[in-house]
């Protein structure tokens, strides 16, 4: 009977091989791995699976807690679990059981002088002092990456010698009590060859002479406990490469797993490929290049003692010979190959909740794979796989899951949209917490619009989730990923969630949000918030034509709200200070480019309807009550300066001012301040410079103000004014300046000189272009 304990670094290349090695010299009759327990059932599947994956522990039914178990090709772990499986002998996990660690939040480390040793011991960092280095990765690799074997009985000794006089905390003692315990059983079963695979930190403890089995169970005992549940989970070499504080976290994925995958001249093999990855973005690399920076890597590691090149020397190589000196193309190389972009996969035989193989047969059906890499996605609405691909996407964004991340759209109009696609692991974690709502994307979408409409449940939060997402090494936890805010009350809210619930194609949950949306606008008197909800309502109107949903209801509920628009904003103009004049000049444009949008009459002032009795009737549309108010609030005396600019703006580009020269003169009389008039000028040319290069008079107007000025009144008013003109385009600002050089003589001579004849043909050419041409 014989106990072999390997002591391993996590995701270690030359541990990996080292372990493969020794257990096929050792042949084992059962293995022990450090991780949770509950994971025996799904060794059988790892052949099946492509590294790198993560056991998933998670408590059914709640957000309560999460702990992921990551492995790549290059684990140890990954490569004891594909011996066993492949030799046919037991391979069971030794660490403390999933369901204790969930029960318990995972504690900070904390250091007290007065205990002796720090309680949390890097093992590395503190050998590679010990033999003269400053850098703990540049002496892992030294001594046992770069090497055929890992010396296991000297790392036992030298972990032993680290270990002197430590003093384990209390989590980290009820786990090394539980490897005893699982090590005690396998003996007491009658196994003769037993192979223990943990991190090289926990081999002393496991190391003959144990303590006794009563001190372990007193440890063990009365262990807080919950249910938890385990799986199979994708994972990233991006996740891999954070730091978990457990020693799992890698800062280089892609360069292990060269180590591991390429034993015949990895430092040639690998800036060839960094070469490939430049060229494949067209910068000019040659096999000179490639030859040159192999001999400088060789060369640096020759001159700092080191028996092979390490990733410290070929990326300074890289550096110096493959990119030039440039640190983006250095960066490039980093992201693609150090870190990598590699996503696992895992098949459908691996246990998963019903939203997640809903989810998988969405993905299938709209031909969208989960990549682990940034892919930018243009959808034309219109089409109907398009159509499906941005309801999945929608859907999936109201769950919590950002698999697509929204942006600008290159097209115009509103059935193009542009997406930005990249799978995280914890995005299973946030499918398998919102498996209560529903067995399909589609219902647990559905639900939690209704969940959210009623204030039941928290709001997700778009990006990571809080805790639950945290990469974390084999024993290692982290809270739930509790998401949100707070329940989705506000006006602002609602009308957002409507606007995402058509998006997303879910007409069994509009009802209720239109409901409370209606109830919520019914009781909200402010008038501000009105403004602020109104645009998103609209575009959820407009959403409803181009995609085909149906919104019944939510047109009254507009016009509703721009009727109380027009009711509260006469109120809520008066009295207002400078930030306060410009939060409501953007409520002001952004309601008045709203019902520009309703006013499905091309901008007729009114519309045609019948009346009760079937006769014709006219009824003024939104946009004409809107310019109605504005009129009105416009020739009051009590206005802002800033508002008083914009409104009348907004009527003369509207067409319902023929007064707007006097109006400006008014504004920048002497009886004005210089402030007022400035922040009248900024209000009125928000909307744009062009008006003062098509209209002499109102350039004249604005010219003759300025200099008219003193000194100090200009120095008092240039903040104003450079924040206005500093919003015009370049062209604009140009075509302004050359007015005013000109003193407006360009219009009056591009008049004289206007030759009608040759004029002619040029309209005739453009009509003809706008087909229009009708001889």
């Amino acid at each position: 009977m014989s106990v072999s304990i390997l002591g391993v670094r996590h995701h270690g290349p030359g541990s990996a091989r080292a372990v493969r090695a020794e257990l096929a010299r050792l042949r084992p009759d059962v293995i022990l791995i450090e991780g949770p327990p509950e994971a025996d059932a799904l060794v059988r599947l790892a052949p099946e699976l492509e590294p790198p994956v993560a056991l998933l522990a998670h408590v059914p039914g709640t957000s309560a807690g999460a702990a992921f178990w990551p492995f790549a090709t290059f684990s140890p772990e990954w490569q004891a679990i594909l011996y066993g499986v492949a030799a046919g002998i037991p391979v069971r996990f030794c660490d403390l059981p999933a369901a204790h660690t969930l029960a318990e939040p995972r504690p900070e480390p904390e250091s007290d002088p007065s205990d002796g040793p720090e309680l949390r011991v890097d093992p590395i960092a503190a050998l590679a002092r010990a033999a003269g280095y400053d850098d703990p990765e540049r002496w892992w690799e030294d001594v046992v990456e770069h090497r055929g074997d890992t010396p296991f009985e000297v790392i036992a000794e030298a972990m032993a010698a680290v270990r002197e006089g430590y003093r384990p905390d209390e989590r980290e003692a009820r786990r090394e009590a539980y490897m005893r315990k699982t090590l005690r059983a396998a003996l007491k079963e009658g196994f003769e060859r037993i192979v223990v695979v943990c991190g090289a930190w926990h081999v002393p403890a496991l190391t003959e002479p144990l303590p006794p089995a009563r001190d372990d169970t007193a440890l063990l005992r009365g262990l807080p406990k919950v249910k938890a549940e385990l799986t199979w989970v994708p994972w990233t070499y991006g996740r891999l490469a954070w730091w978990s504080g457990y020693g799992a976290g890698i800062t280089s994925p892609g360069w292990y797993d060269h180590l591991f995958a390429v034993v015949d001249r990895p430092v040639e093999r690998w800036l060839t490929g960094a070469a490939a990855v430049l060229r494949d973005e067209g910068l000019p690399v040659s096999p000179a290049h490639v030859i040159e920076s192999v001999r400088l890597a060789n060369s640096l590691a020759g001159l700092r003692g080191r028996p092979l090149a390490g990733l410290g020397e070929v990326t300074e190589a890289a550096r110096a010979v493959l990119c030039e000196g440039d640190d983006l193309a250095v960066e490039l190389i980093q992201r693609r190959m150090v870190v990598g972009d590699r996503l696992g996969h895992v098949t459908d035989g691996t246990p998963m909740v019903p939203l997640q193989r809903d989810l998988r047969d969405q993905q299938r059906k709209v031909r969208l794979r989960a990549e682990a890499l940034d892919r930018e996605l243009d959808l034309d609405l219109r089409k109907p796989l398009d159509l499906s691909r941005s309801h999945l996407l929608h859907r999936l964004r109201l769950l919590g899951v950002d698999w697509g991340v929204p942006g600008v759209s290159r097209g115009k109009g509103t059935f193009r949209e542009t997406w930005t696609l990249r799978w995280q692991p914890e995005f299973d974690l946030e499918l398998i917490e919102r498996a209560a709502l529903g067995t399909t994307v589609s219902g647990a979408a559905t639900q939690q619009a209704r969940d959210l409409a009623s204030g039941a449940v928290a709001p997700p939060t778009a990006g990571q989730p809080d805790g639950g997402g945290a990469p974390q090494g084999p024993g290692g936890s982290a809270p739930g990923g509790s998401v949100g805010a707070g329940p989705v009350g506000s006006l602002a809210d609602l009308t957002a969630l409507v606007e995402r619930c058509l998006l997303a194609d879910l007409p069994e949950a509009l009802p209720e949000v239109l409901a409370a949306l209606s109830a919520r606008a019914a009781l909200d008197t402010d008038v501000t918030r009105l403004m602020a909800a109104l645009p998103a309502m609209v575009r959820a109107h407009r959403y409803g034509d181009v995609r085909g949903t149906s919104a019944e209801g939510l047109e009254v509920i507009v016009h509703s709200m721009v009727d109380r628009i027009c009711v509260g904003l006469p109120v809520s103009v008066t009295g207002l200070d400078d930030g306060a004049a410009a939060d409501l000049l953007g409520h002001v444009d952004a309601v008045h480019t709203a019902v520009a949008l309703l006013d499905e009459d091309g901008g007729r002032a009114l519309a045609s309807r019948l009346d009760e009795d079937g006769e014709p009737t006219r009824v003024a549309t939104p946009r004409s009550r809107w310019l109605v108010t504005l009129r009105g609030i416009c020739d009051r005396q009590d206005l802002h300066g800033l508002i008083e600019g914009r409104l009348t703006r907004i009527l003369l580009d509207a067409g319902d001012l023929d007064d707007v020269g006097d109006r400006m003169s008014r504004a920048m009389s002497r009886g004005q301040t210089p402030v007022r008039a400035a922040a009248w000028v900024e209000g009125f040319l928000s909307g744009g410079g062009l008006l003062l290069v098509h209209d002499p008079r109102l350039l004249a107007l604005v010219d003759e103000w300025l200099t008219g000025l003193g000194g100090d009144q200009f120095i008092e008013v240039l903040p104003l004014l450079r924040r206005t003109f500093g919003g015009f385009a370049v062209p604009e600002r140009r075509a302004v300046g050359e007015r005013v050089r000109s003193g407006g003589r360009h219009a009056e001579a591009a008049e004289a000189e206007l030759d009608e004849r040759r004029a002619a043909a040029a309209a005739r050419t453009v009509l003809a272009i706008l087909g229009r041409d009708h001889g």
